[in-house]
C-alpha cells in the first residue's frame, strides 16, 4: 500500500496490494479530476491523458468561453452543483441569499500513516503500518466552504475508505443540503448493476440488470438501513461471475437514510455517488462549524465477485469490528422467542435452560416479555423494569439459576421505541417523534422515541444499565422494530428540523458506544425486525447482527448467500428453528437446519423441552459440530460455488483456512430431480499441488466425521470438480470436510 503525490504530473496515486487509484489536478484553479481506478499500474506516466483535457472542450484556462461544456463532461473527483455540471452533484449548499452553487477546487493536501476516527461515526481503523491516508482540502471561495476529501488504503486488502468533512470557513451561515461521501466518474463499459433488495423476512436478495442512460439508484427514507434496500451498489463488466470479470463495489458504513446512484451521461461516462439521502436533509453550518459524512468503502476486483467478497470480509474483520468476541467462539445460544413468545415465567425459562445445558447449548436468551406489563406487543415498551410478578425472585434469581447450570444469560431490549400504553409515554408524550398538529402514525402499535435529544438517551441508558448491572447478563440483543415517520423533533428549532434523521442515527451510535463502554465484555447482537439494520455501521458496535426473522433453512439459503457476499459469516446471526417454520410453514429436516445455521453465529429458536429424542440427540451432535468447525467458519475464506438464487435447485459454498490446508464444503439440494446423475462442482482456493482427504460430516454415526475413502488432488478438485451425488428427497444437505493429506 502507498499514497504518493507526483508533483510533475500533478497526480495523486493510491495503491492497494492489487489496485491503483489516480486523481489529477487540472488548470491554474486546481480542478480535481478522477483519472483511473483498476488493476495496479506499474507507472502512472501518461495517465493524465484519461482526463481528456487535450481535446475539445479542453480546460477553463484554454477555453473560458466553454466552461459549461467543460464542466458537463469533466471526470470530477467530487462533483459540484449548479455551475455547469448537469450530472448528479456530490454537494449542495444554500447560502444566505438562497442560492446553491458549489464548485470545489484544490487548496492543499496531507499524506500520513494511520487513520483518524470519524467523530461520532463508525469507521474503519488501522495503525500506522496498516493504513495510509490522503486528505485533499478543497475550497469554494465564494461560500467560504472547505471540504476535506479523505482517502485511506490498507496494506492487507484492496479497499479504499472515503469520506468528506465540510467546514464553514466564512462569516455567514451555510445550509448543507447534500453531502455525498464519495463520487466516481469513469467511462461506461456496458456495465451491469448488482444490488440487494427485499422486504421483511426476505432481506437482501441479489438483483442484476444492465445499466442504461439516465439514473439508477437504490435508497431508503425509512430512517434505518431497511429490509427493502441495502446500502450497496456494484458495477460489473458483462459476464462477470464469481471467478472472472471486473467489479466496482461501493458499500456505505451508515445505519440511516442513504442513496447509492449510478448515472450514464450523454457522453457515455458513468458517475456513481453514495451518501446520506438528501431528501429531508439540511444541516446548518454556523461559521467555524463542520459536518462529517459517513464512510464509503470502494472495492475493485479484476477476478470476479468472489475476490470482492473476500476483500470485504478481510476489511471488516480486521479494520471495522472491534468486539472482544471478534476472534472468539460465540456461545451456542437458545432464544425463547419462537418457543414461548410472551407465554413464559422463570420456571419455564429454567426448564429450557436445564434441557439445553444437557445438549451442549451454552447460553439462554430471554426475549421480549420480561419487563413492565408486557404480556403482548401492544404495551410497555419504554418501561425497562423487570416484571417480578412474572419472573418470581427477579432477574438475578433467574440468571443465577441459569448460571448454576453452566450456562450464560442474555436479554432482549428495544430501547428506541415506546408504546402508547406505557408509563414512559404517559409521563413524557413529547419524547416521541410527532409532527405538531398531526396524530403520529403507529407501527406495531408503537412510536419512536426522539433519541436525538440528550435527556431521552440518558433516561433510556440509565434504565438499561440498571437492569444489566442487577445480574450477570453477558449478551444483549438490541432490536428496532419499525421505520421512522412523523419526523419532527420537539427540541429542534424550525431551521434545524432537516438535521433530525441524521441526529437520530448519531444518537443510536452514541447509545451503543455507551453500552459497550459500560460493559466491555458484553456480546452485543444488533437486530431490526430481523435484518432491517444489517449494515457495516452496526458491526462497529456489535460483532453480529440478526440476519432475518425468517429462520426457515431454505429461505435462509438466499438471504445468507447475499449477506455473506459482503459480510463475514461470523457476523451473521443464524439459528435452528422449529418446524413447521413459523414464517413460511415449511418442514425441513432437523439436520438441514443445523447445516444452514452453521454458516453463521449458530443457535436455536425453539422450545427445546418439546423436542423428541431423535431431534434432541441431533442438537447434541450439532453443538459438537459447531465447536469442531467454528474457528474455520469464523476465520476462513469464503468461496461461492453455486447459487440457489440463480439455479433454483441447489446451493453450494466453501470455506478454506488461510493456509488452504482445510476446507468445509456446504452442499444443499433444495429440489431433487428424477433420472439425473451427480452434479460435478468445481471447488476453489485449494493448493493445486496438494492432495486432500475428504470426509463427510455424519450427524447420526458414532464419529462426527466419516471417512469417504477418497483422497483427491487439489487441482483435480478445482479444475475437474467433485461429484455431489443426488440425495433422496428435497431439502437435504451434505457437509464435506477436506484436510490436506499428511497434515
Amino acid at each position: 500500500m502507498s499514497i504518493t503525490y507526483l508533483e510533475q504530473e500533478r497526480i495523486f496515486r493510491l495503491d492497494t496490494p492489487n489496485t491503483t487509484y489516480l486523481i489529477g489536478l487540472v488548470g491554474t484553479e486546481g480542478l480535481l479530476g478522477h483519472i483511473y481506478y483498476g488493476r495496479r499500474l506499474c507507472s502512472a506516466r501518461g495517465a493524465e491523458l484519461f482526463l481528456r483535457t487535450q481535446e475539445h472542450p479542453y480546460t477553463p484556462d484554454t477555453n473560458a468561453r466553454e466552461r459549461v461544456a467543460i464542466m458537463d463532461s469533466f471526470p470530477a473527483e467530487y462533483s459540484g452543483h449548479g455551475v455547469g455540471d448537469f450530472r448528479e452533484s456530490s454537494v449542495r449548499v444554500r447560502d444566505k441569499n438562497g442560492c446553491s452553487g458549489v464548485q470545489l477546487t484544490y487548496l492543499c493536501h496531507e499524506i500520513y500513516d494511520g487513520k483518524k476516527p470519524l467523530e461520532g461515526l463508525p469507521a474503519t481503523f488501522g495503525g500506522e503500518r496498516e493504513v495510509t491516508t490522503l486528505v485533499i482540502t478543497c475550497e469554494d471561495k465564494a461560500l467560504g466552504l472547505l471540504a476535506r476529501l479523505s482517502y485511506s488504503v490498507f496494506e492487507d486488502t484492496d479497499a479504499i475508505a472515503r469520506s468528506v468533512c465540510f467546514e464553514n470557513g466564512g462569516g455567514d451561515v451555510l445550509c448543507l443540503e447534500k453531502a455525498m461521501s464519495g463520487c466516481l466518474d469513469m467511462d461506461n463499459r456496458d456495465f451491469e448493476t448488482l444490488t440487494l433488495h427485499g422486504g421483511w423476512a426476505r432481506e437482501r436478495h441479489m438483483e442484476r440488470k444492465r445499466l442504461g442512460h439516465g439514473k439508477f439508484c437504490v435508497s431508503t427514507l425509512r430512517g434505518e438501513t431497511s429490509h427493502q434496500e441495502h446500502p450497496f451498489l456494484a458495477l460489473l463488466t458483462p459476464g462477470t461471475t464469481q471467478t472472472a470479470g471486473e467489479v466496482y463495489a461501493f458499500h456505505f458504513v451508515y445505519s440511516g437514510n442513504f442513496i447509492a446512484q449510478a448515472e450514464i451521461s450523454q457522453f457515455d461516462s458513468v458517475r456513481v455517488v453514495m451518501g446520506i439521502n438528501p431528501e429531508d436533509f439540511c444541516w446548518r453550518l454556523l461559521p467555524g462549524e463542520s459536518f462529517q459524512t459517513p464512510e464509503m468503502i470502494m472495492v475493485y476486483s479484476s477476478a470476479g465477485l468472489g475476490d470482492m467478497t473476500r476483500c470485504f470480509h478481510r476489511l471488516y474483520r480486521k479494520h471495522l469490528i472491534r468486539s472482544p468476541y471478534l476472534h472468539k467462539k460465540r456461545p451456542v445460544l437458545i432464544n425463547n422467542w419462537e418457543g414461548t413468545y410472551f407465554d413464559f415465567d422463570e420456571k419455564k425459562l429454567i426448564d429450557i435452560a436445564r434441557e439445553s445445558a444437557k445438549l451442549g447449548i451454552e447460553m439462554l436468551v430471554m426475549d421480549d416479555g420480561w419487563f413492565g406489563n408486557r404480556f403482548d406487543d401492544n404495551r410497555s415498551l419504554g418501561d425497562w423494569q423487570v416484571n417480578e410478578d412474572k419472573l418470581k425472585g427477579g432477574l438475578k434469581y433467574l440468571v443465577d439459576q441459569v448460571n448454576a447450570l453452566g450456562m450464560k444469560f442474555g436479554i432482549w431490549i428495544e430501547p428506541e421505541m415506546v408504546s402508547r400504553d406505557s408509563r414512559l409515554y404517559r409521563e413524557h408524550p413529547d419524547w416521541a417523534l410527532a409532527i405538531p398538529g398531526r396524530q403520529p402514525a403507529l407501527s406495531r402499535n408503537q412510536y419512536v422515541l426522539d433519541i436525538s435529544r440528550r435527556e431521552v438517551r440518558d433516561y433510556i441508558m440509565e434504565q438499561v444499565f440498571s437492569v444489566l448491572h442487577s445480574a450477570n447478563v453477558e449478551y444483549v440483543k438490541w432490536d428496532m422494530n419499525r421505520p421512522l415517520t412523523d419526523l419532527a423533533g420537539a427540541a429542534l428549532p424550525a431551521d434545524r428540523q432537516g438535521e433530525l434523521y441524521h441526529r437520530y442515527v448519531l444518537g443510536v451510535y452514541e447509545m451503543q458506544q455507551r453500552l459497550i463502554t459500560e460493559f466491555p465484555e458484553l456480546l452485543l447482537e444488533n437486530c431490526s425486525g430481523g435484518g432491517g439494520r444489517f449494515d457495516p455501521g452496526m458491526l462497529y458496535y456489535g460483532p453480529q447482527i440478526w440476519c432475518s426473522d425468517d429462520a426457515d433453512a431454505i429461505e435462509r439459503l438466499s438471504i445468507q448467500e447475499s449477506t455473506a457476499m459482503l459480510y463475514p459469516l461470523s457476523s451473521i446471526g443464524a439459528h435452528v428453528s422449529v418446524c413447521p417454520n413459523h414464517t413460511v410453514g415449511r418442514v425441513t429436516p432437523f439436520e438441514t437446519r443445523g447445516y444452514v445455521a452453521l454458516a453463521g453465529t449458530f443457535g436455536y429458536e425453539l422450545d427445546i423441552t418439546k423436542l423428541d429424542a431423535r431431534d434432541a440427540a441431533m442438537v447434541k451432535r450439532q453443538t459438537e459440530m459447531y465447536r469442531r468447525f467454528n474457528e474455520l467458519v469464523r476465520e476462513g475464506d469464503y468461496y461461492r460455488i453455486a447459487s440457489y438464487q440463480e439455479n433454483h435447485l441447489f446451493d453450494c459454498f466453501q470455506i478454506n483456512d488461510s493456509r488452504k490446508e482445510r476446507a468445509l464444503v456446504f452442499f444443499t439440494q433444495v429440489l431433487n430431480e428424477p433420472n439425473r446423475r451427480s452434479r460435478i462442482l468445481r471447488l476453489q482456493g485449494l493448493q493445486p499441488d496438494a492432495d486432500y482427504q475428504i470426509r463427510q460430516v455424519d450427524m447420526e454415526g458414532e464419529e462426527l466425521l466419516k471417512d469417504t475413502g477418497r483422497t483427491v488432488n487439489g487441482s483435480v478438485l478445482m479444475e475437474g470438480g467433485f461429484p455431489f451425488e443426488r440425495l433422496w428427497g428435497d431439502f437435504r444437505c451434505r457437509l464435506l470436510y477436506l484436510e490436506k493429506a499428511g497434515e
